[in-house]
């Protein structure tokens, strides 16, 4: 089970990967800024994730009317990402939580995916501007999305 709505979201530091190279993205830096969204996504490169992250990226606008940043973070390597994210247009900053130290700290692991090993579930957080977490949901399956509708209806309400 995820952590609750109304707690403070655990802070973090992840590596992402772009044209420029390795880069440091932290939470703290949009804290008093803008509303975040994270999406923990199990793998890149398989068919849920990459229909999920496109969706995203096709409505990132959406998003950034709604004053909020969407972070993508699973286990992958930055460079198995930043791969993935070309190959499928994927435009949202993916963050590699390679240790799972975030993934443990939001309380979204899921044990031995398809029999490889631990993975970060299918979860999604919206943390408000003040850092307090607002919606939180982990799906009840890998396969199954996230309720984008109660997202941004939750970013509504923060605007």
């Amino acid at each position: 089970m995820p952590i609750q709505v109304g707690q403070k979201a655990p802070l973090f530091t992840l590596k992402s990967k772009n044209a420029e190279g390795l880069t440091d993205v932290a939470l703290e830096n949009f804290i008093g800024k803008t509303n975040v969204v994270i999406l923990f996504f199990p793998l890149a490169f398989t068919g849920v994730c990459t229909q999920e992250l496109c969706d995203v990226s096709t409505g990132l606008n959406a998003y950034k009317e709604l004053n909020a940043e969407v972070l993508g973070i699973s286990v992958d390597s930055p460079f198995a990402q930043e791969a993935w994210a070309k190959q499928e247009k994927i435009n949202i900053t993916l963050l590699s939580d390679l240790n799972k130290a975030v993934t443990k700290a939001y309380q979204v692991e899921f044990p031995n995916l398809a029999g490889i090993g631990d993975t970060s579930a299918r979860a999604a957080f919206v943390i408000d501007r003040e850092g307090i977490i607002r919606y939180a949901e982990q799906t009840a399956t890998p396969k199954d999305l996230p309720n984008f509708e109660a997202i941004k209806a939750t970013l509504k309400n923060l605007k």
